[in-house]
């Protein structure tokens, strides 16, 4: 069983995944330009997830109106780590926050947003550990868009493939077009800013 809190990732020595849904007139331009350009939106926050198979339950394998895109966008190491330096709980975790008045003060000045959602399963049901979102404010997603991301990779076919599969029974070959995931090591202050496990 997987620790209550840890970051699960497809990552390399330099880069990581992270996973987004959006309208064909986000993503075509955005994909053909290899990095975010308008009409997507520098002026507020965007969450970013390591996890698969959450993104999959909330775009509902694509078909969600507005998400019917899978971007995978590898970004660099140094830049999801900054994220997550930056970030602050969107709840007051006791184990993270001396106070309530402490994490609010924190909250209300944070760039980064960072929530611990259940993972889930390849059939979307929740599971007994969590899973990262890590929001970026206005006041960072330009960082992101032209800083941090090095290539952007449309997951739809992949997407629209398996979640056929799944629905003609076919689970076993689904699984094996899942992108590989793994633990995602911290350090330990970064680990205690997360809440992680």
């Amino acid at each position: 069983m997987p620790a209550e809190r840890e970051i699960r990732a497809d990552y390399n020595t330099d880069t990581l995944v992270v996973y987004q849904a959006y309208s064909p007139a986000i993503a075509l331009p955005s994909l053909a330009a290899q990095r975010f350009v308008p009409p997507f939106s520098f002026g507020r926050m965007t969450w970013i997830k390591p996890s698969f198979l959450w993104l999959m339950e909330r775009s509902n394998w694509a078909q969600k109106a507005g998400q019917e895109h899978i971007l995978a966008v590898r970004i660099t190491r140094a830049g999801w780590e900054e994220a997550l330096s930056l970030g602050i709980l969107t709840d007051a975790d006791p184990h993270v926050y001396p106070s309530y008045a402490d994490w609010e003060a924190q909250f209300q000045q944070a760039q980064v947003h960072i929530q611990w959602d259940p993972e889930r399963s390849l059939r979307g049901s929740s599971l007994p550990y969590g899973s990262i979102q890590v929001g970026l404010s206005r006041h960072i997603i330009r960082r992101y868009a032209e800083e941090w991301t090095v290539a952007m990779e449309d997951y739809t076919p992949r997407v629209k493939k398996m979640a056929t599969l799944l629905r003609t029974g076919k689970e076993a070959q689904a699984r094996a077009h899942l992108p590989s995931e793994r633990i995602y090591p911290l350090f330990p202050a970064l680990k205690q800013r997360l809440g992680a496990t």
